[in-house]
């Protein structure tokens, strides 16, 4: 990547476009271009194409998305598939019609099936039934990777796809409602802690494992990536290591201090039993995850543990 060269990250106040941005400095790029969802509707084909055509970037890091947990994954199923689709089609196919040097299309672990083998190949997609919670998020993922391929067969876009696993670190979605679980079990110990609470409550059973990357080792395998990969099909991106959700909340407890019990609601869904990257591809490429979990909650907690959160 020159680092004279114009970058354009959709998404670039969300969690992972925040973090890119930050990497991308920390090697020296200066010449972003930036747009925020009100100046800019990525769902607007009209609008992304104009903006486009007025800027010519070089490089573009696709992580604008709907996202969200569980709950709004289930609860918005038209919005997260429909405002998936737009975005990643419309930013595509106007960087195809505006010649942009490369393209990095981020997913979600979530395009697996839901009984997929463990840990999870990049080979596994599509071949078998997709966790019924949060299949339209999914499912616009999948077409975004098979997008980007098609194009790079088609046309000779360079247009390439990762798939990271379950995120968390710095600019994270605090929200009960909306929010992943790593984030939402922090606020919770947090806010049980200060207000001398005598348990913490959890949705479902403990038991679904799953692994977790801090964002900014997400943001240097990427900027990696951009530099060194250059193919069809996609690269997972993780630590190849899991925890059972009990686990982690055990760890978040012990980090914020929080001395009351774990109490779980089983009436609340679990969601897919396991969801573990083989990182295998991703090793033999030249990368490997630097920041432990423990390590990363930490960070977390020294971020957010003076923030009061509303509602």
């Amino acid at each position: 990547m020159d680092k004279n060269a114009k970058v354009y990250i959709a998404g670039h106040r969300g969690m992972v476009g925040s973090a890119i941005k930050r990497r991308l400095e920390q090697a020296r790029f200066t010449n972003f271009v930036t747009r925020t969802s009100s100046e800019l509707d990525l769902r607007n084909q009209a609008a992304v194409n104009a903006f486009f055509e007025e800027e010519k970037p070089n490089y573009v890091f696709l992580a604008a998305a709907k996202v969200g947990g569980i709950l709004a994954n289930n609860t918005y199923r038209g919005e997260f598939i429909y405002d998936n689709l737009m975005i990643q089609n419309n930013v595509m196919h106007a960087a195809h019609i505006n010649g942009v040097d490369k393209l990095m299309f981020l997913g979600s672990s979530c395009i697996y099936p839901k009984m997929a083998p463990q840990p999870m190949t990049e080979d596994s997609l599509l071949t078998g039934v997709l966790e019924p919670t949060n299949e339209p998020y999914a499912v616009a993922k999948i077409a975004g990777i098979k997008l980007a391929d098609a194009y790079r067969s088609q046309y000779g876009s360079d247009f390439i796809s990762v798939m990271p696993t379950n995120l968390y670190g710095p600019n994270d979605n605090y929200d009960l409602q909306k929010s992943h679980v790593l984030p939402a079990l922090m606020r919770k110990f947090i806010e049980a802690k200060r207000d001398n609470k005598t348990h913490v409550m959890m949705w479902g059973t403990g038991s679904p494992k799953r692994e977790f990357l801090h964002v900014d080792d997400l943001a240097d395998a990427c900027y990696y990536l951009m530099q060194t990969y250059s193919d069809a099909g996609l690269v997972n991106i993780g630590t190849g290591e899991d925890l059972a959700i009990i686990e982690l909340a055990e760890l978040i407890k012990k980090t914020v201090g929080f001395e009351g019990e774990i109490m779980l609601d089983t009436t609340k869904p679990d969601g897919t039993p396991r969801k573990l990257m083989n990182v295998d591809k991703l090793e033999k490429l030249g990368w490997t995850a630097k920041i432990s979990l423990e390590k990363g909650v930490q960070m977390v907690y020294d971020d957010v543990k003076d923030i009061v959160w509303e509602g």
